[in-house]
C-alpha cells in the first residue's frame, strides 16, 4: 500500500511539472507574440517616417529647384540691370560733356558780349579837375588827337581836333579838345582860327581849369596878329578875372614888356 501510494505520488509529481512546463511554453508564446506585434508597429512607424521623409525629401528638392531656377532668373535680371546700367553710365556721361561744351560754348559767348558791350558802356573821366562820362569811343578818339599832337605833328592833330569837336560837340572833352585844337592852330600859324577855339572854349566854361590858359592863348594870337592893343585888353581882362591863376602872373609879366 505504501508503494502505491509512492507511486501516485510520482505520477502526481509528473503531471504538476508536465502542466508547468505547458503554462511556461505557452506564457512564453505570448511574449513572443507581443514583441513580434511591437516589432511590426515599430517597423510600420519607422516605414511612415521614412515614408514622410521621402516626400518632404522630394518636396525640398522641389522647392530647391525652383530656388535654383529663381536664383538663375535673378541672376539674368541682374546682369541684365547691369548692361543697363552700363549703357546709361555711358549716355550720362556723354551728355555731361556735350552739356559742359554747351556751358564752355555760353561762357565763351557770354564773355564775347560783355567785351563787346563792356566797349561800348561809358565810363567815368577825371580830366582837367573835371569828372565827367564819356562813351569809350570819345575816350579813344580824344586820346588819338592828344598822342598825335604830342609827337609834333600838329597839322594832324588839327584836323582830328577839329573833327573831334564836330563829332562829340556835347562832350566832356569839349573843352579840353578845344583847348589843344588852338595850340594845334597856333603851332600851325592860324592865329585866327586858334583865337575863335579859344574863346570858343572861354564862353564854353569861364570856370575850366583850362580858360585862364585860353584867355592869355589868344592875347599871344593878337600879338602875332599884330593886334597889341586887344592883347593889352585881352591881358588886362585875365589878370582882373582869374587874379590868382598861373596865367594871371604870365600876364602880368607880359603886360610889363608890352609898355
Amino acid at each position: 500500500m505504501l508503494s502505491f501510494f509512492s507511486r501516485s505520488s510520482a505520477v502526481i509529481l509528473v503531471c504538476m511539472c508536465s502542466v508547468g512546463s505547458l503554462h511556461a511554453a505557452l506564457f512564453e508564446d505570448d511574449e513572443a507574440r507581443r514583441a513580434i506585434l511591437e516589432l511590426r508597429q515599430r517597423v510600420e512607424i519607422m516605414r511612415g517616417d521614412a515614408e514622410q521623409a521621402r516626400q518632404v525629401g522630394q518636396a525640398s528638392a522641389a522647392e530647391l529647384a525652383g530656388l535654383g531656377k529663381s536664383l538663375l532668373d535673378l541672376q539674368r535680371q541682374i546682369e541684365l540691370l547691369k548692361a543697363d546700367v552700363a549703357t546709361l553710365r555711358g549716355s550720362n556721361e556723354q551728355l555731361m560733356r556735350a552739356l559742359s561744351e554747351i556751358q564752355r560754348q555760353q561762357k565763351d559767348q557770354m564773355q564775347a558780349l560783355h567785351d563787346r558791350f563792356s566797349k561800348l558802356e561809358p565810363v567815368t573821366v577825371q580830366l582837367d579837375g573835371v569828372e565827367f562820362v564819356a562813351d569809350q569811343a570819345e575816350t579813344r578818339d580824344y586820346d588819338a588827337a592828344l598822342a598825335v599832337f604830342r609827337k609834333g605833328d600838329f597839322a594832324s592833330a588839327q584836323s582830328l581836333f577839329s573833327r573831334f569837336v564836330a563829332s562829340y560837340p556835347a562832350s566832356g572833352y569839349a573843352v579840353p579838345a578845344l583847348f589843344w585844337l588852338g595850340n594845334a592852330q597856333y603851332a600851325t600859324r592860324d592865329y585866327k582860327g586858334a583865337m575863335a577855339n579859344f574863346r570858343a572854349l572861354i564862353a564854353k566854361d569861364p570856370e575850366h581849369l583850362r580858360t585862364p590858359e585860353a584867355v592869355l592863348s589868344v592875347a599871344n594870337c593878337q600879338l602875332e596878329l599884330k593886334d597889341a592893343k586887344g592883347a593889352r585888353k585881352t591881358l588886362t581882362d585875365l589878370i582882373k578875372a582869374y587874379p590868382k591863376s598861373e596865367a594871371a602872373i604870365a600876364a602880368k609879366e607880359r603886360l610889363a614888356t608890352l609898355k
